[in-house]
């Protein structure tokens, strides 16, 4: 890692276990070569507003130089139809707005925590980080997500068995418009089941229908709390409450681009 920190750098970092690794790691190379590692976070409208807590925790314990831009990416991404390269849109314009972060701090390096699964997999966001020079050194390295997940529980990063938290426009179909006011019900809806002892947990919206995706070992618990989970989900303005039988995939939604 210290060749990638043989000048400052910026870490584009959301608190995830990717990102949280690439931090530890960057953080650990510039004490050895003096030079300063700055954990950015994107704090965006599409994410969990708790993400933001749990970033600032893990940068402390990391010791990176952390900073939060606040962007709103809906209408400066031009993804509020939600098109099918919504992932590339909004990828170019987070990063084009930390290239700019990081000309005022004068750093010419910025990393990201893409790792070797993501590179097999739908991830049209990868192209505009390609496109815009950003360093992926886990993808470089042939770290899998598993890789990630042992190293960061070795180094003791606290969230290293966070599930993975993508932005809440993928619970919706592509080409349906998106607004806050339904990202923040999918938001408190996937609150509340994961306070039932669920691990990953998705709403997918189908305009008045819900789909509920678990992990297949967390069927059985969620039926066993149903009449709860749907009078929830029913408060929060869902007509219809479903559970997809095939439980939780990332990336679900993408399953129909991908047929044609």
């Amino acid at each position: 890692m210290a060749e990638y920190m043989a000048e400052d750098a910026i870490i584009a970092f959301s608190g995830g276990v990717d990102s949280s690794l690439l931090l530890k790691l960057a953080c650990d190379a510039s004490r050895v070569t003096g030079k300063k590692a700055y954990g950015i976070l994107l704090h965006t409208m599409l994410h969990p507003k708790a993400e933001l807590e749990e970033a600032e925790r893990v940068a402390q314990e990391t010791g990176a130089v952390f900073r939060v831009l606040k962007i709103d990416e809906l209408e400066g991404a031009g993804i509020v139809d939600n098109p099918a390269d919504r992932c590339y849109l909004c990828k170019r314009y987070l990063f084009g707005e930390l290239i700019r972060e990081a000309g005022q701090l004068g750093v010419s390096r910025i990393l990201e925590g893409t790792n070797e699964d993501d590179l097999h997999v739908y991830r049209p966001g990868i192209r505009a980080v390609r496109e815009l020079g950003i360093i992926s050194p886990l993808a470089d390295a042939g770290f899998t997500k598993a890789d990630v997940r042992r190293l960061a529980g070795e180094y003791g990063i606290s969230v290293s068995k966070k599930p993975s938290t993508p932005c809440l426009a993928t619970r919706f179909p592509y080409g349906v418009r998106l607004s806050y006011e339904e990202m923040r019900k999918v938001e408190q809806g996937e609150a509340y089941l994961r306070s039932l002892g669920l691990g990953n947990v998705r709403l997918r919206v189908h305009d008045k229908l819900v789909r509920l995706e678990v992990d297949r070992d967390d069927i059985g618990k969620i039926m066993e709390r149903r009449e709860d989970a749907a009078a929830y989900l029913r408060r929060l303005g869902y007509v219809y409450i479903t559970l997809d039988l095939e439980g939780f995939r990332s990336g679900s939604m993408d399953e129909a681009v991908l047929r044609e």
